[in-house]
């Protein structure tokens, strides 16, 4: 993952830097928790068998400019710490009860497929070994009651793994797996091996190293609190069908990896990775390390809707390297605060799309448009950037994609053939091997900030208050077809990228079509531009 790169083609760090309150802060949610709220919304009674909302198809919406939700004005999801958590008092008809005295791991091993188990109040530990983990058998079930912990003890790597299909899990907390908070690099402790159909509700999955929760195909995760994780509250890849919705996803990223690897673009509140037809809704994603939303490579025919996205250190919404998405309906404030002071040279922004777009060739829902409408963006450090870098395809050198080629035409466009220097600058290879930047619209938006509301300021010369459309001077490698302006042109005027009918409140800059190059607001809307046709500006 890259955020940008200078003209001369030489990969931008990206490495943040944490005040020292952010810190005290990440320590002090990890030792008491957030404070208690309500989930907004009803949720299935504690042990019952419903599960809101199941993976839908959202082909069946295409994409039109449509009103949509309101942007949320205060947390759809106030998770952690609520009563929503609690399981039954009793085990429901049927369960398996266990005790702290009794072995959680043991009791799935010697039960048939489909049963289900009742975990008392208080601590339950599965005994020493890196890679002693509850393994379940297909349609296993595990209920907490109130007050039910499963504890790694910084002893087990992993709470939850094996193939099995259809597990549930609900009303448990799962805490500190992991035999140290920067062990488990991309890996998730509950469904570890990443297993299709999983059902989590109302959890609390915490102070986990790595990831708290893998999300396989067909996956159901909703009313979750997903809290101050080493790494990611969760991840996934190569899964099609997920559903994340009313989760309250907080204070992930606690061992700080971008100062463990740096530049890696490994953190956050979550990362999608190769992952299709996706619904991110009515989540409060807020103050994670890293990005908020984290969509990297490959992805594609993603809803993200109703959530309220806030004062996380990095951009509220990364799309990368990715394909076809609604972004509607939600609240972004406050996002790229820490991480946007850090780089006046590339200007951060609430929604950073890095060489993402639609194409109706990807065979996933939101071919026509990548749109981002109706959502709301209040004190972000910026807005929305669209970005493409010029140095970076299939094949290229620096593609931090390591090995992986676009989705468009996956036969003939492979990382071997954009390699070839003999093929690249030719038909069909010179438009295929390449992740553009195209047919984004972001309309009826409302952008505002106010540079008095930031500590510290918030100017331009900062990189503060942008929107953007823009790329960088190609450089690299010397058989490459897009060097010096081909990506910025194309970028600005040839891959139908349009902003229209939004409203922006502040001080506004753009950076379009050279990265450096700033304009105003009339310049941007003029020729040779024309951007914000029908968009006010306060």
């Amino acid at each position: 993952m890259v955020l940008g790169t200078a003209r001369t083609g030489t990969r931008r760090r990206y490495a943040l830097v944490l005040a020292v309150a952010l810190g005290v802060a990440l320590t002090s949610l990890a030792a008491v928790g957030l404070a208690s709220g309500r989930l907004s919304g009803p949720g299935p009674l504690p042990g019952s068998s419903i599960v809101d909302d199941p993976p839908a198809d959202p082909a069946s919406d295409p994409g039109a400019s449509v009103p949509g939700p309101a942007a949320p004005r205060t947390p759809p999801a106030e998770v952690c710490g609520s009563r929503t958590l609690d399981g039954p008092g009793r085990p429901p008809t049927g369960a398996i009860r266990i005790t702290t005295d009794q072995n959680l791991m043991t009791a799935a091993e010697n039960h048939p497929e489909g049963t289900t188990f009742w975990l008392t109040s208080g601590r339950h530990v599965l005994g020493p070994g890196e890679f002693t983990q509850v393994v379940p058998k297909d349609r296993q079930r595990f209920i907490g009651a109130p007050g039910a912990v499963l504890d790694g003890q910084r002893q087990n790597s992993y709470a939850f793994g094996g193939p099995a299909q259809h597990v549930r899990i609900s009303h448990l907390t799962v805490q500190s797996f992991g035999t140290t908070i920067r062990d488990n690099s991309s890996e998730a402790v509950v469904n570890h091996d990443g297993g299709a159909g999983w059902v989590v509700q109302h959890t609390t999955i915490r102070w986990n190293a790595g990831a708290g929760l893998f999300l396989g195909s067909d996956s159901v995760t909703t009313g979750n609190c997903l809290e101050a994780n080493g790494q990611y509250g969760f991840t996934t890849g190569s899964a099609d069908g997920v559903l994340l919705r009313r989760n309250e996803i907080t204070g992930n990223n606690t061992a700080d990896w971008e100062r463990l690897e740096d530049g890696c673009g490994c953190t956050g509140g979550g990362k999608f990775w190769e992952t299709t037809r996706v619904r991110v809704v009515d989540n409060w994603v807020h103050h994670n390390r890293g990005a908020g939303l984290f969509v990297d490579t490959n992805n594609a025919g993603f809803r993200v809707e109703g959530n309220l996205v806030e004062d996380n250190t990095e951009s509220g919404l990364i799309y990368e390297t990715s394909y076809n998405a609604v972004v509607r309906g939600n609240t972004f404030a406050r996002n790229a605060l820490v991480s946007g002071p850090t780089d006046p040279g590339f200007p951060r922004s609430a929604i950073y799309i890095s060489e993402s777009g639609s194409d109706t060739r990807v065979g996933a829902p939101y071919g026509d448009r990548l749109l981002i409408e109706h959502n709301r963006f209040i004190d972000n450090w910026g807005g929305v950037v669209g970005w493409e870098n010029a140095d970076r395809f299939a094949g290229s050198p620096v593609n931090t994609s390591t090995g992986y080629s676009t989705l468009v035409n996956p036969r003939v466009a492979t990382v071997e053939a954009c390699a070839d220097p003999d093929l690249i600058g030719t038909e069909p290879y010179v438009d295929d091997c390449r992740w553009k930047t195209q047919h984004l619209r972001v309309r009826a938006n409302v952008f505002q900030f106010d540079p008095s509301h930031f500590e510290g300021g918030c100017r331009a010369e900062q990189g503060c208050g942008f929107n953007g459309l823009f790329a960088n001077w190609g450089t690299t490698p010397d058989w490459s077809p897009y060097m010096e302006d081909v990506v910025m042109k194309a970028i600005t005027f040839d891959q139908d990228n349009v902003w229209a009918d939004n409203r922006y409140t502040g001080p506004w800059r753009f950076m379009v079509e050279d990265q450096g190059n700033v304009v105003g607001w009339e310049a941007w809307r003029g020729a040779p531009y024309h951007q914000d046709a029908g968009s006010t500006r306060d």
